[in-house]
């Protein structure tokens, strides 16, 4: 009697948890199969890498479980389920987490960089470009309408539902293929330790193995320097018009047998090449980037003579000609559909705005 209070003393120091709080094995086992049968989904919860699911699902896969189906099954109802998952959430073998939409706020705030980007490319495009791109947004608006972003947080009420709320994984087993890694290597060690105990052929063959691994480096390196010095020799002799590369995937991140293959490598960048004509056009585009650079100021102020309105001149004496009202009228017009495609912009490059038909008052749907 004595050594169990003592046990028990250590357990309360020591915060282990009681018997009763402690899963089964068969709770261990829905838990395994769970994890491995219901699909989860990946998020961020309290800045960690988390895999949730919904609670619905967890109940309608383990009614077609063994559990459910065999000669004594452990539980044949939904109620049984989610006791039985009730107890396996106290457990603490998954937690219930809490899915607040993310607010338009938020997403403004992260997507205001993408909305200058966006309308300074669409100042750039012509008109037939601007239809097309603002039946793509209201199609983009449309998809945002169906999925709702949402983020998860901690729910006060640690209790499991038969409902779509999210729980989130803590148990996490260890792969088998992990203590086997790990068996090797602590049984690897314990060998290359007893070295001297092994048999001479042994140790022997150990050394040649060693030796054929060392000289395969230094070939390695021999070839890596060979292969620069043979492109060097060409490189210069050519006067950069042939470039030859012995083994090119020596150095590549590949595979072992990619490594040495191809042998060679042969390219001609001299006149006529393939790289020559690239070279050439990108000349010719910079070129007429920078006439039309050029050109640009002496085009603005020829435009700003010709619209500018009529002044008077004191000097002279002289009037200038006014301009006559069917232009007046055109710019009048040109600036309106200018201000209406503005607006037409400025409401579809807005990201992130989810409104339902329903949450919108009688007046504004007018």
């Amino acid at each position: 009697m004595a050594e169990k209070r003592k046990t028990k003393k250590r357990k309360e120091e020591f915060g282990e948890p009681p018997e009763s709080e402690k899963a089964t094995s068969e709770e261990y086992a829905v838990a395994k199969w769970l994890k491995a049968n219901v699909p989860t989904k990946k998020t961020k919860f309290l800045n960690h890498h988390v895999e949730y699911f919904t609670g619905a699902k967890a109940v309608d896969a383990l009614l077609t479980s063994k559990w459910a189906t065999a000669k004594n099954p452990l539980f044949t109802t939904r109620l049984d389920v989610t006791d039985f998952l009730h107890q396996m959430l106290l457990h603490k073998l998954f937690h219930r987490a809490k899915k607040v939409p993310v607010s338009e706020q938020e997403l403004r705030g992260k997507s205001k960089k993408k909305d200058v980007e966006k309308s300074s490319k669409s100042g750039d495009e012509k008109d037939g470009d601007k239809a097309s791109a603002s039946e793509g947004k209201d199609k983009d608006k449309e998809k945002e309408k169906k999925k709702r972003k949402i983020r998860l947080e901690m729910h006060l009420e640690q209790v499991f539902l038969d409902s779509l709320d999210a729980y989130v994984w803590i148990y996490d087993p260890i792969p088998w293929y992990y203590w086997l890694c790990g068996a090797l290597v602590v049984f690897g060690t314990i060998g290359i330790c007893m070295f001297p105990l092994w048999p001479a052929t042994v140790r022997k063959g150990v050394y040649y193995l060693s030796i054929a691994a060392a000289a395969f480096l230094v070939l390695i390196i021999v070839l890596a320097v060979l292969r620069v010095v043979v492109f060097c020799l060409v490189w210069v002799l050519t006067l950069t018009r042939h470039h030859l590369w012995l083994l090119p995937n020596l150095t590549e991140d590949v595979g072992f047998l990619a490594s040495f293959w191809p042998l060679y490598k042969y390219e001609y960048r001299g006149p006529g090449s393939e790289t020559d004509k690239k070279s050439k056009k990108k000349k010719k585009k910079d070129k007429q980037s920078d006439d039309e650079e050029e050109k640009t100021p002496l085009v603005q102020a020829e435009t700003q003579q010709e619209v500018a309105p009529a002044t008077d001149n004191t000097d002279t004496g002289d009037l200038k000609e006014e301009p006559p009202e069917s232009t007046a009228t055109e710019h009048a017009e040109k600036h309106s559909e200018s201000d209406t495609d503005n607006s037409q912009r400025s409401s579809t490059d807005r990201d992130f705005e989810i409104v339902n038909s329903d949450d919108l008052e009688p007046e504004v749907r007018t």
